[in-house]
């Protein structure tokens, strides 16, 4: 019976994995290696703090609405798309308001995680910490890892001749960018064109004499705004829209989304992406478009090599380079895990669901928001942690060994069909969480709701697919589930309110039937988009 829970990392999934331990009546003890919540969340001044931190200016990429834990609404006047500061405020307010820490040892460092040589029967682990005072060992009937993907910078300086040997210029990787402090006047090129790339390349762009991007694949630029105003994520990821996903072939659906995207901007024109590339990426940044249509930054192709003050592309073209900033991504790994258990998961799709390691002996070890969804991962890990503490609560039950590795091998074949044309695959929001709420017993009945609760099943059906759903029915069902669903286009609209206008056509009866009637159109770029 598991009852002791040791939680490694207080960073979103951390939180929310000690509330959903509590929740299901677990002993949940969580290890910060820091001194605080927020994980990467939590900005830090220098690179040098000894873990991995946003660089200043990030913004999150989806809304607020749309990021927030299930049964804990942001607060109506926070922005749609919040600021590193003030999701850190969010994640303080959550933590308080639940009381999670006083669940929590901060600067404490995990150092080892084995299995007890009596694991097949009792499915207990040894974990070994550190903390200023020396080491300490206890015992706990399961573990949660919550460090995330974010964790080894990835620096491929191999693939680029002459960086280590000729250039003599300063190279980094974003996870030492903080600011645009140092580049002033500088020629830079950046690395990869991500979201990061993307954002460092926009912010540098105002103070560097130039800015170079080198691309290796084509990519699609989108804004976090609506053609009609609202955050894109309310309005794209709706279960209607995921019906609609579904009931299409794949490749016409992704000709109708790089259409949509083109409907922007032409990104050939642009040297961003053509619809006949092999490969590409989708990346959120409003101020690109312009910054290359100003030519504040330039794409260029790979980079063939670096001689002592230059880059060298594919296409034989060379420009002066200060500094080479690259923006190549993170690997993770676990270093704390005994080999034997490390070697069952080499990536996320081999775990079951994403979280449990199939082959273990005994299902008590969980590995949560190691996920890439084309929604808010700490949603994601948010329901994961309610899964698996309803596993080791006794509620709810694995499959088999040899179903959950069938289920691996499929979901593997799946990720290598198709899309077979974008660089990282992610795993579709909606379906991903309706996966995991009916594991949990919490996914929406859609058709009980629609006999008992029409307005309801209308606002989840086609509003966007919100947390709070999965807090309607099942363990750990919320109150205030409905209401929330309900108001959530209030609590969007209300940081804009700032400077009220009369907008009396809008308030019209007149106008209202026309907006009614014209539903149909209204809806049509969600679906070119989704």
């Amino acid at each position: 019976m598991v009852r002791r829970v040791a939680i490694i990392g207080a960073g979103a999934s951390g939180l929310a994995s000690i509330k959903c331990c509590l929740d299901d009546g677990l002993e949940p003890t969580c290890f910060e290696q820091s001194e605080d919540i927020g994980g990467l969340w939590r900005y830090a001044d220098t690179a040098d703090c000894g873990r991995i931190s946003v660089y200043r200016s990030v913004i999150t990429n989806t809304s607020k609405e749309m990021s927030c834990f299930s049964d804990f609404p942001c607060p109506d006047n926070f922005p749609n798309f919040l600021p590193h500061h003030q999701l850190l405020e969010y994640f303080r307010m959550y933590a308080q308001h639940f009381g999670l820490l006083q669940h929590i040892h901060f600067q404490t460092t995990v150092c080892s995680v084995r299995k007890r040589p009596d694991f097949s029967t009792s499915g207990q682990w040894d974990v070994v910490t550190e903390t200023k005072t020396g080491r300490e060992s206890h015992v706990f009937d399961a573990v949660m890892v919550c460090t995330g993907r974010y964790q080894e910078p990835l620096l491929p300086l191999a693939s680029f001749p002459g960086i280590e040997t000729r250039f003599r210029g300063r190279y980094l990787h974003s996870r030492e960018y903080r600011d645009t402090e140092g580049f002033q006047g500088k020629r830079v090129l950046v690395v990869g064109l991500g979201n990061t790339g993307g954002d460092i390349s926009v912010e540098l762009s105002r103070v560097a004499a130039k800015v170079f991007v080198s691309a290796r694949s084509s990519t699609w630029v989108l804004s976090r705004i609506s053609s009609h105003g609202f955050p894109l994520d309310t309005v794209t990821r709706t279960r209607l829209m995921h019906f609609v996903e579904w009931l299409l072939p794949s490749a016409i659906m992704t000709r109708i989304k790089l259409a949509k995207f083109n409907s922007w901007f032409n990104h050939t024109n642009y040297g961003l992406a053509s619809v006949q590339s092999p490969k590409f990426n989708v990346i959120i940044n409003e101020e690109l478009p312009f910054c290359i249509l100003s030519g504040t930054v330039v794409l260029k192709p790979t980079v063939k090599e670096f001689t002592e003050s230059s880059a060298i592309f594919e296409d034989g073209t060379t420009e002066n380079i200060d500094v080479v900033v690259f923006t190549t991504g993170y690997g993770f790994s676990f270093p704390f895990l005994e080999d034997s258990v490390r070697s069952l998961f080499q990536q996320s799709s081999s775990l079951y669901k994403c979280i449990f390691p199939a082959e273990l002996e005994k299902p008590t070890l969980a590995i949560i928001g190691l996920i890439q969804l084309t929604g808010s991962v700490m949603v994601g890990a948010e329901m994961q942690a309610r899964w698996v503490t309803s596993v080791f609560a006794g509620f709810n039950k694995l499959p088999p060994i040899s179903r959950m590795m069938a289920d691996i091998s499929k979901k593997k074949k799946q990720l290598a069909k198709g899309p077979p044309e974008q660089v990282n695959v992610r795993m579709n929001f909606v379906s991903y969480m309706d996966d995991l709420a009916s594991c949990t017993g919490v996914k929406p009945n859609m058709l009980w709701m629609l006999l008992t609760d029409p307005r309801l099943a209308l606002a989840v059906f086609f509003g966007p697919c919100l947390p709070y759903q999965y807090r309607l029915r099942g363990r750990g069902r919320w109150s205030g589930a409905r209401g929330a669903i309900l108001t959530q286009r209030q609590r969007v609209l209300e940081p804009l309110r700032t400077r009220i206008l009369d907008d009396s056509l809008g308030g019209s009866t007149g106008s209202s039937w026309l907006g009614f009637l014209a539903l149909p159109l209204l809806l049509l770029p969600p679906f070119l988009l989704s």
